[in-house]
């Protein structure tokens, strides 16, 4: 009996500091970048009167950001100054040690920076590791704000973060920090809850295997 209270109580407070990765809206720690943006693709079509162009097997890369795809549709700008970009096949986007690949993306472009990526698949699909922990995330749409460093994942979200994990309607992930955010903006009839799997440590006091995570089982 006494050592099922203290392996509640341990779990009880590894909840209260995993809790601690909650924080408000980080505006904190960002970072402008200032490098030029380069493309390489091959142009399939450049249509300079009217702002849009074509292209495949792109990659297109500013500061740490890297974004690779089969194919590129711009609109709105061929000069990076205030445009829109829609990749598709094969996307991988890398930031912040991290990277996330989906079926499609739309980039959007403000003052020649990369302001947003919005990823879209069935599911999208986001990895990180930093300083020796590793994060997983699906979502039907993640959004990433490089300038931020802000991840926020919606409809069917899910990420872990080593072996605990997170499931919700939203949920927003600071890349940069490593801090999860509330839900300031909850989806109507979810009530902003987010579902917390922790795993407590063992008996010796360190951390037990990880089991497999829930989006890595199989049917």
């Amino acid at each position: 009996m006494a050592h099922s209270h203290q392996r509640n109580s341990r779990a009880a407070l590894f909840a209260i500091a995993l809790l601690g990765l909650l924080g408000p809206a980080l505006g904190a720690e960002t970072s402008r970048c200032a490098e030029k943006i380069v493309l390489e693709a091959v142009p399939l079509d450049i249509d300079y009167r009217n702002n849009r162009a074509r292209f495949r097997e792109v990659v297109l890369h500013q500061c740490d950001v890297r974004i690779e795809a089969a194919e590129a549709n711009v609109v709105g700008g061929l000069d990076f100054e205030n445009g829109e970009w829609t990749v598709s096949g094969n996307v991988r986007i890398k930031a912040e040690g991290g990277s996330l690949k989906s079926d499609k993306a739309v980039v959007q472009f403000r003052n020649n920076l990369i302001s947003r990526a919005t990823v879209t698949g069935s599911p999208a699909e986001f990895e990180q590791t930093r300083n020796g922990t590793t994060s997983h995330g699906h979502a039907s749409t993640i959004s990433y704000e490089p300038d931020s460093g802000t991840l926020k994942l919606r409809d069917n979200a899910w990420l872990s973060l080593g072996c605990n994990e997170l499931k919700g309607d939203q949920l927003i992930y600071n890349i940069k920090t490593q801090r999860f955010q509330g839900q300031p903006q909850a989806a109507p009839g979810s009530g902003g809850r987010i579902t917390f799997t922790i795993q407590p440590k063992g008996e010796s006091g360190n951390p037990a295997p990880c089991a497999k995570p829930a989006a890595e089982k199989t049917p």
